[in-house]
């Protein structure tokens, strides 16, 4: 005899009612999420180059642009002195150079493919012949697939392969890692603003259905990667909410690169601290991320994060040794 037809269970976005009948479902999810949680990340093998996860690892941010947030032109126009940023960046500690030849910061002017291209692939050429391991930050195909031919490895699109309709296509036909960002309105830029319920468990989903579409087009799990876009359409509290609640993005079975470096929370949170100024707010979110298991911290101040991470492991591995 069945004495009740539902359940009332209780989550983050409150009470609901689960019929007897889904209750073995949930067990079922539950038992997937348990599974991605615990499973070692596999390595990304790159050539002769390999990324393990098994520890954070840095990627240093190079911007070829005359308009990024941070540093835009610093290294416009000169192709020669921005591999030589990347490769300081590289005998700082970094495991990768993350490089873009375009703004994303909000109101920033779209940039021809074309300008992109010449940007960046001279950058990506040096760098490659050099040994060094790039990723190209884009949202357009055609300099996907410009800087995947001059070296570099790894495409990392803000709009995770939805802003240009060829990217998808050009990344499963590549066979290349990437990560994918979650985005509000990837098709408008990213900056969007939306009114979160739960922002974590709403990320969360957003980024499972595309992990879905794109393992359905031909890229493994197993090279993807996630990013929950901190500052991209969400306020000061959805993006602390999405960094303290990062550990739960490890239930969609991928590596997590946090991007929060000099971000504007930092600023909101340290009396409107400039851009340049925010360098002890983005060693403490990339430390939170470290604690929180994020495989990947995007960083501008590469020998200060590197500085940090080895006494955040000194610190942790002394624990467990004890």
């Amino acid at each position: 005899m069945q004495w009740f037809s539902a359940y009332e269970v209780v989550g983050d976005t409150g009470r609901r009612t689960v019929p007897v009948a889904d209750i073995a479902s949930l067990g079922e999810r539950a038992a997937l999420l348990h599974a991605r949680i615990t499973a070692l990340r596999a390595p990304w093998v790159l050539g002769e180059r390999t990324l393990r996860f098994d520890q954070p690892l840095v990627a240093g941010i190079l911007n070829i642009t005359p308009d990024s947030f941070s540093d835009g032109g610093r290294h416009v126009d000169d192709p020669a002195a921005a591999a030589d940023a990347g490769m300081a960046m590289l005998a700082a500690g970094a495991a990768l150079v993350d490089l873009g030849g375009e703004s994303t910061r909000p109101g920033a002017t779209t940039v021809w493919e074309g300008d992109e291209i010449a940007r960046t692939r001279p950058v990506i050429e040096r760098l490659a012949a050099a040994g060094a391991l790039v990723s190209i930050d884009t949202r357009k195909a055609a300099v996907m697939d410009a800087a995947l031919s001059a070296g570099a490895r790894i495409v990392n699109d803000v709009s995770a392969l939805l802003w240009d309709e060829g990217a998808l296509a050009l990344v499963a036909a590549r066979q290349c890692p990437v990560v994918l960002m979650h985005s509000p309105d990837p098709h408008k830029g990213g900056h969007g603003r939306v009114s979160y319920r739960d922002v974590v468990g709403e990320v969360f989903a957003w980024l499972e259905a595309r992990i879905a579409a794109v393992e359905a087009a031909g890229v493994p799990r197993a090279r993807i990667m996630v990013d929950p876009g901190i500052g991209f359409g969400k306020s000061l509290a959805d993006n602390l909410a999405l960094i303290n609640g990062l550990a739960a993005f490890h239930g969609l079975g991928c590596p997590i690169m946090l991007g929060a470096s000099r971000k504007r929370m930092i600023g909101a949170l340290s009396n409107e601290a400039a851009v340049d100024a925010r360098l002890g707010g983005s060693l403490a979110l990339a430390l939170k991320g470290a604690d929180l298991g994020a495989q990947i911290l995007r960083v501008h101040d590469v020998p200060e994060t590197v500085q940090a991470l080895h006494v955040w492991r000194g610190l942790r591995d002394r624990a467990l040794a004890g």
